[in-house]
């Protein structure tokens, strides 16, 4: 099923851990809705900007997914508002630094994440769009700390 015009459902509910769980990673109507958002104010022009196909490392999280993964329990994730973004290991030369930088200077969101890595380059970028309010804006820094996780605001 497509969602818009270069993404695909599958590629917004794939989870391995799922799939070796048993657990059912199925969308509601409401969250394909929001995914639908998503995609056209986010996703598709990071696409149109770079030319290249980006890959998400994690879309959809039913709430037994997200227990099951101990991710936050208010995870935008779950309600279809969200993507991690990871472009490691692409041959298009586009960097997890280039697609955070384009979101931040060029897009509207709620939340946009630097997701650990280092000073130049991100392990993955995450990046939400909240379907029913106004967009935050958010920027943060995850770091991790004697092994907790940790957010730094970013100008």
């Amino acid at each position: 099923m497509k969602i818009s015009t270069n993404l695909n459902l599958s590629e917004l509910t794939r989870s391995d851990s799922a799939k070796r769980n048993g657990i059912d990673n199925t969308p509601t109507a409401e969250h394909l809705e929001n995914f639908k958002l998503l995609a056209e104010k986010v996703f598709e022009p990071i696409r149109a900007h770079f030319k290249v196909p980006i890959h998400i490392s994690s879309g959809y999280r039913s709430k037994a997914l997200n227990d099951f993964i101990k991710g936050s329990a208010s995870s935008q994730h779950c309600q279809g508002e969200a993507i991690d973004i990871d472009m490691d290991g692409s041959s298009s030369g586009v960097t997890n630094a280039d697609v955070y930088n384009f979101i931040k200077d060029n897009l509207e969101f709620d939340q946009l994440i630097w997701e650990f890595g280092t000073d130049k380059n991100p392990d993955w970028v995450h990046v939400s769009y909240e379907s029913k309010g106004k967009q935050r804006k958010q920027k943060l820094k995850a770091v991790r700390t004697n092994g907790k996780t940790s957010y730094i605001n970013l100008p």
